[in-house]
């Protein structure tokens, strides 16, 4: 718990130093809000497994100071269980033109289990256009990990958008109760091909998706019978509020 404990003073003391600034402070910012799903889609495995995936944000703020949820999941529709869920609630700020630091709390109940994380990372655009998430996670029990999720959006034509999508995950200690090991832990590569219905409000698309664990992650995964990796493919729905 002091793990905890601590990642929540740290990302207090940047919300106070956030709160603090004078552009959030000014009375004339405009406040925004917005709601998008990324991914709401259904995925038929390899082995015939059926997930429903969602991966979403939501945001109220300036353009100096944002609170911003992010949530994503996956059930498990054969099984009738969730196999992820998760959701951060962190606060946002620009520290340039391309790059915005956040800063709050990850709650997840995979299978279950719960655990909490204190979050510290960056988001933005890198050249070419690349998107770009990264996050630092520090647990309640003390265990650190990191992720990036890179995203990429090549326009074929005005409507139709090719997506290549990866999420890499590595962790600094095993955590058997998440069945998490050191190391590189786990990797999920994407490509989906969305048709813009209307100004990018609602965009169907079709994909495939590649799930890999690595190392101790994968040992983990293997003792409980479970697979190592997977493909899949997607069709969902993109959504913009």
């Amino acid at each position: 718990m002091r793990g905890l404990v601590k990642s929540f003073a740290g990302a207090a003391a940047l919300a106070v130093a956030l709160s603090a600034s004078p552009a959030a402070a000014q009375e004339t910012d405009l406040v925004f809000y917005g709601f998008q799903l990324e991914e709401f889609e259904h995925r038929r495995g390899d082995e015939s497994e059926e997930l429903l995936v969602w991966n979403g944000d939501a945001y109220v703020g300036t353009d100096e100071l944002k609170l911003r949820w992010l949530g994503e999941g996956e059930y498990d529709t054969d099984a009738s269980q969730f196999e992820s869920m998760e959701n951060r609630l962190v606060l946002q700020m620009p520290v340039s033109d391309f790059f915005d630091v956040k800063a709050g709390i990850r709650a997840d109940t995979p299978k279950g289990k719960s655990r909490l994380y204190g979050v510290l990372g960056v988001t933005g655009l890198l050249k070419q256009w690349i998107e770009v998430d990264a996050d630092l996670f520090v647990s309640d029990v003390g265990d650190a990990s990191v992720r990036l999720d890179a995203e990429y959006e090549l326009l074929l034509t005005n409507r139709l958008t090719l997506t290549p999508s990866a999420d890499l995950n590595v962790a600094f200690s095993d955590d058997r109760k998440m069945e998490i090991g050191s190391g590189f832990s786990s990797a999920e590569v994407g490509l989906r091909l969305s048709y813009d219905i209307y100004d990018r409000l609602l965009s169907p698309y079709v994909g495939v998706v590649w799930e890999r664990k690595f190392g101790n992650t994968a040992d983990f995964a293997r003792e409980e019978g479970e697979d190592v990796e997977a493909w899949f493919v997607a069709v969902g729905m993109k959504v913009l509020f």
